[in-house]
């Protein structure tokens, strides 16, 4: 077996802090990053959804991240980052406490998701990178909105 990593095994994340925890995503699926901004709210919109904002004249609904982790709702401040990125073929702001860093990677760098009891962790969390002492956690950004992947079996 060839030890030699191909380019093609090569890729970059973006690393970015919800809270004390460090977790990133494709860097191919952001388009920009920008201050916080209040959302205005949306009526019967899950919990996790801060509401919506004007992105250059397009609609663009926020997630606060950290909510839809699991990890309890964020405190939003002046420091707060909102990462725009492309989940299927729609444009989401995902709140998160500040942009870290971008990562190169290789498919061999990434460790699987630890087996434990909650099988929505392994939802979420597509590996961990483990590099110059840190522990990040790769978030599979396509399962953020599920509700989409129901709308399009229906």
């Amino acid at each position: 077996m060839d030890t030699m990593e191909s380019p093609q095994d090569e890729f970059e994340l973006i690393s970015f802090r919800i809270g004390a925890q460090e977790f990133c995503i494709d860097i191919m699926a952001v388009r920009e990053i920008r201050g916080w901004t209040q959302a205005t709210p949306l009526p019967h919109s899950p919990g996790y959804v801060r509401g919506v904002i004007n992105l250059r004249g397009a609609v663009l609904p926020i997630v606060d991240l950290k909510d839809r982790l699991g990890l309890g709702a964020t405190e939003e401040s002046a420091r707060s980052v909102i990462i725009v990125a492309r989940i299927d073929e729609r444009l989401v702001g995902l709140l998160v406490d500040a942009v870290s860093d971008i990562l190169a990677a290789t498919k061999a760098s990434v460790q699987p998701t630890p087996d434990v009891a909650c099988s929505t962790v392994n939802t979420f969390i597509r590996g961990i990178i483990a590099t110059e002492g840190r522990m990040i956690s790769w978030i599979a950004i396509d399962h953020i909105l599920p509700e989409q992947e129901e709308a399009k079996a229906a």
